[in-house]
């Protein structure tokens, strides 16, 4: 009776978190959605960065596939506002749940890691969350403003194009910022000129993001940034510097100032995608490559550390601590078997495992030497015939004891 209620209430209690899960991605989604239609550029329902798909791949990639409600149940309130119709509403919103979970699907094929320390983490975002997962949503969402009515043939092209590099975005930008606030921890041990870096660096990114929404196109300007950033920081500073300078060139192309001004819709769109685009990946790419040369650091401080001490225990004479149990062991009953074995000789013995196999080989041929000898004396030994005289000089040579040597010391103390 017992196990049943606490199993009951162990159901009860993962019930409790998982609606709570969806209650917060849900209001995460629409909240996001909201900012991201302040800038949109067509219809009222297409914007160069569309946050909620970084907010619905990443809350698979840390909460599971069980969320994935809270993804439908979100797309399907941001768009019941937007119309144009129920059935256009429905199949954006399976678009858009198709999209995040094909996105999910091929980041766990292939290994991915949260953390975004590797490279191949950064390449798998990249290329199979942002250029690939997006395609079902921008394709999906598209065709039905279309067979809606709302878009004629001739637009679909560009509509998607729009739809597609924002979904992108989204996945660049904002999936790494939610995905590392999660990974990383509080930092600990940091130094005062630490702090002070990360504040001016803070205060750059602010200072060059307000230069990009002035009359003067200095969009280059912040990838200087994005590198100090990578190098000082890793995922955590690259990925939140590439967030802020979308953010600021976004709404610099909305209000069609600096480099966006007098240029017409499509020409906007390229240079904001190839902004943000150079931007994300430069981030995620820089500081990946980054992660990887400080854990190979790592390791190969630790592996000198390691060899450091073993030569320091050959040189104390505790080596036979390094050999092989089972060596160790043969040694220690060779010692029980000698009974008062000298130092030196025991010393001998420890380090004789290869020289005690080819001792045995002596002794076994030996012994045919020995059989052979016998054979020899008992033809000789027939009625009537002397005892050759060679015949004790074939047979004391195998009989003696052989002179010990440096290396066989502790075999033939025990012959």
């Amino acid at each position: 009776m017992a196990v049943a209620c606490h199993a009951h209430h162990v159901r009860l209690r993962r019930s409790a978190v998982a609606a709570l899960e969806i209650s917060a991605i849900v209001v995460l989604y629409f909240g996001a959605a909201r900012l991201g239609l302040m800038q949109q550029l067509v219809r009222g329902q297409v914007t160069p960065l569309w946050p909620p798909t970084g907010i619905a791949l990443a809350s698979l990639l840390l909460c599971g596939r069980r969320v994935w409600p809270a993804i439908a149940i979100g797309a399907f309130l941001v768009n019941v506002l937007l119309g144009p119709s129920m059935s256009a509403v429905l199949m954006i919103t399976a678009g858009n749940t198709v999209s995040a979970l094909f996105s999910h699907a091929m980041l766990r094929r292939a290994g991915f890691h949260n953390t975004l320390d590797r490279l191949r983490d950064a390449l798998a975002l990249i290329f199979l969350g942002a250029f690939t997962g997006t395609l079902v949503s921008a394709t999906t969402g598209t065709a039905a403003l279309v067979l809606a009515g709302v878009l004629s043939r001739g637009d679909f092209w560009p509509t998607w194009s729009v739809w597609w590099t924002g979904d992108a975005m989204g996945v660049l930008v904002v999936t790494p910022v939610l995905l590392i606030l999660r990974s990383a921890g509080r930092p600990r041990d940091l130094s005062p000129y630490r702090w002070a870096e990360g504040l001016l660096l803070m205060a750059a990114v602010a200072g060059v993001g307000v230069v990009e929404m002035g009359q003067t196109p200095l969009l280059f300007l912040g990838f200087p940034l994005l590198i100090w950033a990578a190098f000082r920081f890793q995922p955590a500073g690259a990925a939140l510097c590439a967030l802020t300078m979308s953010t600021y060139a976004v709404i610099a192309a909305g209000r069609r100032s600096g480099p966006f001004a007098g240029h017409n819709l499509l020409t906007n769109m390229i240079t904001l995608q190839a902004f943000n685009g150079a931007a994300a990946l430069t981030a995620l790419m820089l500081s990946a490559v980054v992660c990887e040369r400080n854990q190979a650091q790592r390791e190969i401080a630790r592996a000198c550390g390691d060899l450091a001490g073993m030569a320091a225990r050959l040189a104390t004479g505790g080596h036979s601590a390094m050999l092989p149990a089972a060596t160790v062991s043969r040694a220690a009953q060779a010692d029980a078997a000698g009974g008062g074995v000298e130092p030196g000789k025991a010393e001998a013995v420890r380090g004789g495992a290869e020289t005690g196999k080819a001792e045995d080989a002596r002794k076994a041929e030996d012994t045919r030497e020995v059989e052979d000898t016998r054979e020899v004396d008992e033809v000789g030994d027939a009625p009537g015939d002397e005892a050759p005289a060679h015949t004790t000089k074939v047979v004391s040579p195998c009989l003696e004891r052989r002179p010990p040597t440096t290396n066989k010391a502790g075999r033939d103390d025990r012959i």
